[in-house]
């Protein structure tokens, strides 16, 4: 059984992904608490894996994202491999501080403060920009570097700090400017 907050079809609107539609299943819980965290993510239902494909199953899109809350802490190979199966390219939205299953097709690190980094490969790094130094973040792992204003407040400092350090590219949260969920 994994608790599931929701489950939802939808674009993914951050990163390198953002248009693409997706059905998203969002775990329940976190092990890090940010002040910016904008999800409520601690309810949740307990679901099987058969349940969980059902509800996936549901929706013509091929990406799956697992999100939350930290998705980390409730999946494992077998779900991995259930995906698969049916036919899903799976995407995670992590912050990294757990080992991962093999088998995930995409991996998007968005690593906050204080949390001890476990992970050897991303695809891509997405911060929330609140000012902080970036050179760490610089040395990931990764093909991609976003950079995300936090909920939208501070977009003219972060689209300056990216047209300085072109690394990193803009992602804007376009499911909260177009009002999709």
């Amino acid at each position: 059984m994994r608790k599931i907050n929701e489950i939802f079809y939808s674009l993914q609107g951050e990163g390198f992904h953002t248009g693409t539609p997706a059905v998203f299943i969002r775990f329940s819980g976190c092990n890090l608490k940010c002040p910016f965290c904008d999800t409520h993510h601690e309810e949740g239902t307990l679901m099987s894996d058969e349940e969980i494909l059902a509800e996936v199953r549901k929706y013509p899109a091929r990406t799956v994202i697992l999100t939350g809350g930290e998705p980390s802490l409730w999946i494992d190979e077998e779900l991995i491999n259930l995906l698969h199966q049916a036919g899903k390219f799976i995407c995670i939205e992590t912050n990294g501080t757990h080992p991962l299953p093999d088998g995930i097709d995409w991996i998007t690190c968005s690593p906050k403060q204080g949390g001890e980094l476990k992970l050897t490969r991303m695809d891509e790094v997405k911060v929330v920009y609140e000012g902080q130094d970036l050179t760490a973040y610089e040395l990931l792992p990764a093909t991609h570097f976003f950079l995300q204003p936090c909920s939208c407040k501070n977009t003219a400092e972060t689209v300056a700090y990216v047209l300085a350090n072109p690394k990193w590219r803009l992602s804007l949260q376009t499911h909260k400017l177009i009002d999709i969920r």
